[in-house]
């Protein structure tokens, strides 16, 4: 009993032998299965998408600005929460005080000058009517006179020479007062520019205050979103010029994740894609809502516009993204893994009775998980999908176990 059980073991020994001689018949190389990761080739729904780590950013955060040079007084500090209209800081500025002063000293200066020219113009008009009204009552002098001196030399009281002069005298007073008239709208007109200029002058004085007065009101900084402060660019009473950086605030309710992946996804990255941002452990939706024109360093830079912000998100905090840019059925497809940045894309290596043999492939989408398959494998083929370095780009690998 005990040969033919040695002699069963040394059959069966024999036989795994040959089988492993079989099997290693035609290999280069000799790797341990339990160091790969081997997929199926299987056919379904392909999701095209592409993962990457971002940063959350406000979407919309103001920076206010120093209306004037002065010294700053802050009301509030950083990271404190404030509603649109909420005092910020106030600038005292004397120059901008000063100004406004003046401008105003001016402005009433222009309306009593203004006031001071309509009296002159309604008076020196009066005077040129008064001028006219004289005038009509010479004509009518002339005429009464004329009428005297025509009866008078039809009764040959008087001579023709004196009838001559009192018609002469009558055309003068007539063109007198013709020329009174004109004159005196000719002055009324001129007057009227003249009183026109100065209430110009005037309205362009209150334009010239208006200004100064909206300065002076920005002189107190008020928050014009909700949000929180997000930082001070100056010390508290610190000296600031005109236009210079005071404090930015951070509109919580506008957040927006900013992400970065490789350019080789430019081409597939479009404005209005679905996209999964993993914050907390949770996930929340959105889509794309920018896409940079450019690449820089090899990467092109978009965000991605939250359905809903997810309570406690702050600005410049680290989330992860996951954008879908295209959905398919009855698509031939196989596990994501490092073979394909070791292949290119190009090669696998299929698995067949503990020998893996390479094969050129042909490759379509890439998404997070899953690669496209467009030729060179079929369903049902098992490949491997670790790293294949230590196969040293040998045309068959002997699995051992």
């Amino acid at each position: 009993m005990r040969l033919v059980v040695l002699g069963l073991l040394l059959l069966v020994g024999a036989g795994a032998l040959a089988a492993f001689l079989y099997r290693a018949q035609g290999t280069d190389i000799t790797v341990a299965s339990d160091r790969l990761r081997i997929a199926t080739v299987t056919r379904g729904e392909f999701l095209s998408d592409v993962a990457a780590q971002a940063t959350v950013v406000a979407a919309v955060s103001p920076t206010l600005y120093a209306p004037a040079a002065g010294t700053v007084t802050f009301a509030r500090n950083a990271g404190d929460t404030v509603r649109k209209g909420d005092l910020l800081a106030t600038v005292d500025s004397p120059a901008l005080r000063n100004e406004l002063e003046r401008e105003q000293a001016t402005l009433a200066s222009l309306e009593v000058d203004l006031r001071r020219q309509g009296i002159d113009v309604r008076r020196r008009i009066l005077q040129g009517r008064q001028t006219s009204d004289m005038a009509g009552v010479a004509i009518r002098a002339a005429e009464r006179e004329f009428a005297r001196s025509e009866q008078a030399w039809q009764r040959n009281v008087i001579s023709e020479r004196d009838l001559q002069r009192a018609r002469d005298e009558l055309d003068e007073a007539r063109l007198t007062h013709r020329h009174a008239v004109a004159a005196a709208g000719l002055e009324q007109e001129s007057l009227e520019f003249e009183l026109e200029t100065r209430r110009l002058q005037r309205d362009r004085q209150k334009l010239v205050v208006a200004e100064f007065e909206r300065r002076a009101a920005q002189l107190a900084v008020a928050s014009p979103v909700d949000g929180i402060v997000g930082n001070l660019a100056v010390a508290q009473k610190a000296a600031v010029a005109q236009d210079g950086a005071l404090m930015t605030i951070v509109d919580l309710s506008a957040l927006e994740v900013e992400f970065r992946v490789a350019e080789s996804y430019a081409g597939l990255l479009r404005p209005g894609q679905p996209a999964e941002v993993s914050y907390a452990g949770k996930t929340y939706g959105g889509e794309v809502a920018t896409i940079s024109p450019e690449v820089r360093q090899g990467e092109v830079a978009g965000r991605v516009r939250l359905a809903e912000i997810p309570p406690g998100l702050r600005q410049n905090q680290r989330v992860s993204v996951r954008i879908l840019m295209d959905r398919r059925d009855d698509v031939l497809k196989v596990e994501r893994g490092a073979f394909y940045e070791a292949g290119g894309g190009t090669t696998a290596y299929v698995v067949r009775d503990g020998v893996a043999e390479r094969r050129p492939i042909e490759t379509g989408a890439v998404s997070v998980r899953e690669i496209e398959i467009t030729g060179g494998l079929a369903e049902g083929d098992q490949v491997v999908v670790s790293d294949t370095d230590a196969f040293r780009n040998a045309a068959r690998v002997l699995l051992a176990d």
